[in-house]
């Protein structure tokens, strides 16, 4: 059976020692975020994830969500409700929210460590309150001052959750060609009608009502994505002084039937005529839904992390556990009547594969959350500037490598097992079902990559990239006299230049050619997350021999880093050949000639 314990020490390791969040909230002003605060917090984040939710995971596979289809309404599998008013009651849904929206105020990287503990103790339960952070920002950037009055408190307290509507049928990612309309009311309201599928969590029994966020189309809207609008349609009608009425024309028309995540409901939503608002300015629907978007985003890179961390330490308990032959260099356990199998090398190269992309994603993780915060709270407007294109440019990053990553560590993990990691019981292959689908919501690993080369680098000439690399480099210089980093240092400062000219070339042939941005894209998006792994092993090493933990914590973080710029890292010589390859081999062959 697979089990899970909160990775509390790395987690504080990263925070305190790599990132150095104490003095980063004392200068942000988070005066009520002390040590002693953060470490309750920490504590009993790993209690409710670890006691509550771990148990439901099994549950909701085997079990899942039920749908009726007379009446439209959602059952969530067994104990999902019991567990979602305990989060509730203990102020898990604003503890990063704004004081004045109900919430607890503590700085939004705090949440990141929460959401990966919930994404590893069970996913698909952690869908339900996954977008409702993202729906908040939409309408507190975005929202009128009734809207935000309204619709945030109840979100905050948990009462409500909140949905993203974006997909259709016929639409994925080109949203240019959306149908759903909205028509404009006599009271100022406006009447949705059309069909979003893929709504997570857009029908349930855990809350008193559902909160959508509906891109749509006015109509005077131009052609194509420019006549985007955004809308709020709640579940239930909501009165301008937030007052909750009857029940609104929007239904759950079906709910798929998935590879995993079985916990977690993905549904068919109808509006007909629903009652809903226009949020911010018309047409300009997509900045409003891009703020939500780049929170689910980080939120489901997050999913990766956690996943990922479940599958090693099961793994690992495995590997030690389980007893396979000898070693090839002569008995380990001579008074055992075989070894167990982390003896042999192909095991390690597997366990430490996971780790070292774990604790590493880890810290990019919770890098992007402090970003998020400066970019919030810092005095200074540059700073806050700089700290937003940056975590613009490792969005796209965190989530396409963090969850293609956990595709890799899942199945590496289930690898362990052998035969026995094929069986159910044992809890890994959910694990593998449950990770797929993260590559593919909140935007596929394709669409991050395009994300990342066209509109993060091309279109801003790079900005994102150069504060990462300055960065990297500050951190290389104040350490380029340390022998003990030397092994790590040098590489890094090799990769970095070799990233500069990477994309210094992608550029000049996209000039020419405009193919070259797509084609590049993917092996742009992993040597971009390869590069920065590297730097985050490298800073852990520093940090771990500058710490208080013992001598085997610090060695197990240097040897990990070896691990990682040896085995890992070289994986960028050949996403570099293949950018280097150009558009040519790709798009040479005519469609038809496919199929022959």
């Amino acid at each position: 059976m697979s089990t899970y314990k909160a990775p509390l020490t790395d987690i504080r390791f990263a925070l305190y020692d790599v990132l150095g969040a104490e003095a980063l909230f004392a200068k942000l002003g988070y005066g009520e975020a002390t040590r002693d605060v953060l470490d309750a917090v920490l504590d009993e984040a790993a209690r409710f994830t670890e006691t509550v939710l771990a148990p439901l995971n099994s549950v909701g596979d085997e079990i899942g969500c039920c749908f009726d289809k007379a009446t439209g309404d959602v059952t969530t599998p067994p104990g999902f409700q019991q567990a979602y008013s305990q989060f509730i009651e203990g102020g898990w849904t604003g503890l990063t929210a704004a004081p004045e929206h109900g919430g607890q105020g503590l700085p939004h990287v705090m949440g990141v460590p929460l959401n990966e503990m919930i994404n590893a103790a069970n996913l698909a339960w952690g869908n339900f309150p996954l977008l409702s952070h993202g729906a908040v920002e939409a309408l507190r950037q975005h929202g009128e001052d009734w809207q935000r009055e309204a619709f945030l408190k109840p979100i905050v307290e948990g009462r409500w959750t909140g949905t993203m509507c974006l997909t259709e049928p016929h639409c994925g990612t080109d949203l240019g060609l959306l149908k759903t309309r909205a028509e404009p009311n006599a009271d100022g309201s406006y009447a949705i009608s059309g069909t979003k599928i893929f709504i997570t969590a857009g029908e349930h029994d855990l809350t008193e009502n559902i909160v959508h966020l509906v891109l749509a189309k006015l109509p005077d809207a131009p052609p194509g994505a420019k006549g985007i609008s955004l809308f709020v349609v709640p579940k239930f009608k909501v009165a301008r002084n937030g007052r909750m009425g009857e029940r609104n024309a929007l239904r759950c028309g079906s709910i798929e039937h998935k590879m995993g995540i079985k916990g977690s409901v993905t549904c068919v939503m109808n509006f007909d005529s629903a009652e809903g608002y226009l949020v911010g300015q018309p047409h300009k629907g997509l900045l409003a839904m891009f703020t939500m978007m780049n929170t689910a985003r980080l939120g489901v890179g997050l999913q990766g992390v956690g996943l990922s961390e479940r599958a090693y330490q099961n793994a690992l308990r495995y590997s030690l556990d389980r007893l396979q032959t000898r070693s090839l260099s002569g008995p380990k356990f001579p008074d055992k009547p075989a070894d167990p199998i982390i003896v042999h090398p192909d095991v390690r190269r597997m366990l430490l594969t996971v780790k070292s992309l774990v604790e590493g994603s880890r810290l990019l993780a919770l890098h992007a959350g402090t970003l998020i915060d400066v970019a919030h709270h810092a005095q200074d407007p540059a700073e806050r500037e700089q700290a937003d294109v940056l975590v613009s440019f490792l969005t796209p990053i965190s989530k396409a490598c963090q969850t293609e990553w956990a595709i890799e560590n899942t199945y590496h993990a289930l690898q362990c097992f052998g035969g026995h990691g094929y069986i159910h019981e044992h809890g890994m292959e959910q694990l593998a079902r449950d990770a797929r689908i993260t590559t593919l919501y909140e935007g596929t690993t394709g669409i991050q990559a395009l994300d990342l080369m066209g509109r993060k680098t091309a279109s801003t000439k790079a900005a994102g990239l150069k504060l990462f690399l300055a960065q990297m480099e500050a951190f290389a210089k104040e350490h380029e006299g340390d022998a003990s980093l030397a092994e790590f240092i040098v590489p890094l400062r090799q990769k970095a230049a070799e990233w500069t000219a990477l994309t210094q070339g992608i550029l000049q042939r996209a000039s020419a050619d405009p193919e070259e941005i797509g084609a590049a894209s993917t092996d742009y998006l992993f040597y971009s997350g390869y590069v920065a792994l590297a730097y985050w092993w490298t800073r852990s090493v520093a940090a771990a021999e500058a710490s208080a933990h013992s001598d085997a914590f610090k060695q197990s973080k240097r040897e990990t880093a070896r691990f990682y710029f040896a085995r890992i890292l070289p994986r960028t010589l050949t996403h570099a050949a293949a950018i280097e390859s150009g558009a040519a081999p790709l798009m040479a062959m005519e469609a038809e000639r496919f199929g022959a």
